[in-house]
């Protein structure tokens, strides 16, 4: 599953891509899954297009493609759509090439609002942890003072 930021970069990737899967009248056969197949194991990113003369819409045929090949639908426009699969082959290449792809995105450690949001829960456990100690320490002395006064009761 893909996340909005990754959709958002292939959908950028795929604008320069020309459109090599066709799907005609006939809907998605099963030669469209093989040769979706190796475009995906090829290239990852592919963009299709669904013919007007097709029965099914560019949403049913993208998640037909998808659902039989394991892929990820990025985008549907229009007639045209657009399906990702990562690839092995495609990142060996990348590793001999040394663009090496799915780094980690770094977290910024010094964040403000996540700072403001840390010192304002250290504020808020260190008021709940005196308050908790001042009333353990309210019901330590009536106990002791009820005791006293059982032992002075009982003595008289």
């Amino acid at each position: 599953m893909l996340t909005s930021k990754e959709r958002a970069e292939l959908r950028a990737q795929a604008n320069a891509l020309e459109t090599t899967l066709m799907v005609g009248k006939d809907g998605v056969t099963e030669s469209v899954i093989a040769q979706a197949e190796a475009q995906l194991t090829a290239r990852e990113l592919i963009k299709g297009k669904v013919l007007e003369s097709a029965f099914m819409s560019p949403r049913e045929v993208s998640d037909a493609i998808c659902e039989a090949t394991g892929a990820d639908g990025v985008s549907v426009i229009g007639t045209k759509f657009v399906i990702y699969r990562f690839s092995e082959k495609c990142q060996e290449e990348r590793n001999a090439t040394g663009r090496a792809k799915r780094k980690p995105t770094p977290v910024s450690k010094k964040d403000p609002v996540r700072k403001g949001i840390r010192a304002r829960r250290a504020a808020e456990k260190k008021v709940r942890e005196q308050r908790n100690e001042y009333f353990r320490q309210q019901a330590i002395e009536k106990s002791i003072e009820r005791s006293r006064e059982k032992q002075l009761h009982g003595e008289e």
